[in-house]
């Protein structure tokens, strides 16, 4: 009897070192992530400059599994700017998942203009506003985005550590897409990119 309590002891014992193992080779994954899209950053190329990147803890539960949904839009529709200008977008899907026990979505699309380019025709891109927007992360919403391949049997697991905000976050003269009411989220995503540290 005692010699089988002891074997489900170690079981247990076993299958926490496993997870705990598996959750900091991902909080790894996403440290080099970050570490990239800091050093590469398209707008903020100043080594001085590059302290003021900000970045939430780094939890797996943001990592969510979607369900996705595909939308058939032929016709598309036009997305607004911080320069008021007009972007055309087809909206290509909807990822369904769970988040602390509740039920949320967030729509995907797809730029009729990328779409032309062999290079970003596979692109997918998901704005988004949450909770936390204009407090702790940027006022005008973040950005998510993948490739069509990475929809595996109409399923994607979404990685808000991976959200990150948009080029006019950082200096003037961009433009860049608002998300859609369409995409705010009620609950605050505290993942991602936080609010530029410097202003400009």
């Amino acid at each position: 009897m005692m010699q089988k309590i002891l074997l489900i002891i170690l079981g247990i014992f076993m299958c926490n070192l496993a997870s705990a193992q598996k959750n900091d080779a991902y909080i790894d994954t996403i440290k080099l992530y970050q570490k990239n899209y800091i050093n590469t950053h398209d707008v903020i190329k100043k080594k001085q400059d590059l302290k003021y990147f900000r970045f939430f803890p780094i939890s797996s539960k943001y990592n969510v599994f979607c369900k996705f949904e595909k939308i058939n839009d032929t016709a598309g529709f036009t997305m607004k700017t911080s320069a008021n200008t007009l972007q055309h977008y087809f909206k290509y899907g909807r990822l369904n998942f769970v988040l602390d026990g509740k039920d949320y979505h967030l729509y995907v699309y797809q730029s009729s203009e990328l779409m032309k380019t062999e290079k970003y025709k596979d692109y997918l891109f998901v704005p988004f506003t949450d909770a936390s927007t204009g407090d702790e992360s940027y006022g005008s919403g973040r950005y998510l985005d993948f490739s069509i391949t990475d929809i595996k049997n109409n399923t994607l697991y979404l990685d808000f550590n991976k959200a990150y905000n948009p080029s006019c976050a950082y200096a003037t003269g961009f433009h860049c897409p608002i998300p859609p009411k369409e995409n705010l989220l009620t609950v605050a995503i505290n993942a991602g990119e936080k609010n530029f540290g410097k202003g400009h």
